[in-house]
This record gives C-alpha cells, sequence and structure tokens, in this order.
C-alpha cells in the first residue's frame, strides 16, 4: 500500500471523533493542576495555606500561556487552577477542543516544571459559551470558588495547627456556616476580611496598552508608540463589581 493510502486510512482513527467549538461561541480554557495537593504540601513543602512562591509560579505559568500562540483576552488564577478567555474570534487550530485541551495542558506542565525544578502535570477542558452574560457568570463562579476555598483552607489550616488531625480538621468543619468560619479564624486572632485579596478572589491577568517613545527610523522624529503588556491583578473586585469588571475586558477586545 502505498504511503499516501496508508496515511489516509489511518488518519480517520486519529480525527474522526474531532470536536470542533462553533463559530461565535465563546471559549474558556480552565487549566487544572494534578495531584498539587501532594506536590506543594508533602514533596515541596509549600507554606500553607498560601505560599506567594507557589502564586507567583502560577502567575508566570499564566503569563506564558497568554503569550504561546493563542488570543487570550483575559487570565484567572487561584490555588492550582487557570482559567483563560480567548478572544471572540480565536481560531487556532481550527477551534479543535484535542489541540486546545492538549497544547494547553502541555504547555502549562512545561513551563510550571521549569519554574518548580521538578515534574508538574496540568490537565485542561474547553468551555463553550454561547454569550457574554455566561461568560460573566463563569468567571463570577469562580471568583466566588476562590473566596469559600481561601476561607475554608485558613479554617483547616489553623485547626491542624492547633493538634487536630486531618479528618477531625475536616469533620469540624463540615458543620459550620460561613459565620462560624469567621469567627473560628477571629478567635485565633485572624481577620479573614483583612487578608490579602489574591488569596480570597484569585488573580486577573489581561492586557493593558501604553505609550513607549521612540524615534522614526525615516524621518528621525520622536514618536510615540503603542505597546500592549500584561497586567496582573491582585486585588480584583468581587460579586457586581466584578461583573462590569469582565464586561469591560470583553468590550475592550472587540475594539
Amino acid at each position: 500500500m502505498k504511503f499516501d493510502d496508508l496515511d489516509k486510512k489511518m488518519r480517520v482513527f486519529e480525527t474522526v471523533h474531532d470536536v470542533c467549538a462553533l463559530p461565535g461561541m465563546f471559549l474558556v480554557a480552565r487549566i487544572d493542576g494534578r495531584n498539587f495537593t501532594r506536590l506543594t504540601k508533602e514533596l515541596c513543602q509549600f507554606d500553607a495555606p498560601f505560599d506567594i512562591r507557589f502564586r507567583d509560579m502560577m502567575v508566570e505559568t499564566v503569563k506564558h500561556l497568554m503569550t504561546c500562540g493563542f488570543n487570550v483576552i483575559y487570565g484567572y488564577m487561584e490555588s492550582d487552577e487557570i482559567s483563560l478567555l480567548f478572544h471572540h474570534e480565536e481560531s487556532a487550530f481550527s477551534r479543535k477542543h484535542r489541540k486546545f485541551n492538549s497544547v494547553l495542558a502541555g504547555e502549562a506542565s512545561a513551563k510550571f516544571s521549569l519554574l518548580l525544578g521538578r515534574i508538574a502535570v496540568f490537565d485542561c477542558r474547553l468551555c463553550e459559551l454561547p454569550n457574554p452574560s455566561l461568560v460573566v457568570d463563569y468567571f463570577r463562579w469562580r471568583n466566588e470558588d476562590a473566596f469559600r476555598n481561601a476561607l475554608n483552607a485558613h479554617c483547616y489550616w489553623q485547626l491542624r495547627k492547633s493538634g487536630l488531625h486531618e479528618n477531625a480538621a475536616t469533620q469540624k468543619l463540615e458543620k459550620m456556616s460561613v459565620a462560624d468560619k469567621n469567627e473560628l479564624l477571629f478567635s485565633f486572632g485572624i481577620n479573614f476580611n483583612g487578608l490579602p485579596n489574591w488569596q480570597k478572589r484569585g488573580v486577573g491577568l489581561y492586557w493593558k496598552e501604553f505609550d513607549k517613545p521612540g524615534v522614526n527610523p525615516q524621518t528621525d522624529e520622536n514618536v510615540i508608540a503603542k505597546r500592549r503588556e500584561i497586567k496582573v491583578d491582585f486585588d480584583l473586585p468581587m460579586k457586581d463589581e466584578y461583573d462590569r469588571f469582565l464586561l469591560l475586558r470583553l468590550e475592550l477586545a472587540q475594539k
């Protein structure tokens, strides 16, 4: 059998189940660390519940994903989770799910592993959202998840430091309301509202334009050029203000 015929015959087994995102759908990728609890608490022994070194490595990984060939307009990071919002007209890899998932998981794994100095692995899944309202809902969901996780994490580790074992600390928290958890932290001298916003709300990354002075090589005149850079926002808003913030990101991306 000729190679071209063999290639055509076998290629179908790779592509028969290809799913492509429909035109006009907003695409969001969610990228999660695999077994990161063991990685961060046992193998690398990062500070619990939050470690600035780990945060900064995650931020650098998001920056890499925003500049590795995809048109990403907003990146969001909480704990070991990354969410990326692509430009509405993103057409990389013909919008094939398997390509987005495999490339983004590989890029995130490679970048974070290099920063960490040991193997770390991420997985990826792609969401198709039909309108801006659902895009806002998605990121509002992750933003509020960050708040919930931060409260639980601070409570859990205070209980552990006070002498409770893993199961006992977990069981105690399961029966507590949000108000009870805040009171628990206060009993340890911690005001949850006073903790850094990046712990409670996650970190946002988006493109900002800036003016860069330069010289026109043809006329030798001083000129101002427009350039872009990634802004890292450690003080994201919450609730309705966060909704407006997200809608602005979408609006700016359409210009």
